[in-house]
């Protein structure tokens, strides 16, 4: 009788958890650049800076969770027989993280470049 196995080997990079890995660093690149923009407003990635703080965070991390899915929904096991579930699921962590702070530091931008722009007056 035998049994076969559906793990990983230990050492083997599979496909994924090459995806998997791969996601999940996109994801953090999108907090720690979604978190300089809210720290630094006017920054280098901040919400003074136009766009790139906010679209950066929030495109890692919809990439970043739409791999993440796709690692999850094409696993063939379950956590801990190297398939790649575990790192799938903290790059859909950590991707909707990244969405989040990229969601606050566009709110941010908009209602600084509202605050910029004066107000006519009628009459």
């Amino acid at each position: 009788m035998s049994s076969t196995s559906i793990a990983a080997s230990v050492y083997a990079m599979s496909a994924g958890r090459l995806g998997a890995t791969t996601a999940a660093v996109l994801g953090l690149i999108g907090v720690v650049i979604g978190a300089l923009a809210l720290a630094r407003p006017a920054g280098r990635f901040g919400t003074g800076s136009g766009r790139l703080g906010t679209v950066v965070p929030l495109s890692a991390g919809l990439i970043a969770m739409a791999v993440g899915a796709l690692v999850v929904a094409t696993s063939d096991g379950g956590l801990g027989t190297g398939n790649g579930l575990g790192g799938a699921i903290v790059a859909l962590v950590v991707g909707l993280i990244a969405m989040a702070l990229g969601g606050l530091a566009l709110a941010r931008s908009r209602n600084s470049a509202a605050a910029a722009v004066p107000h006519r007056r009628a009459g």
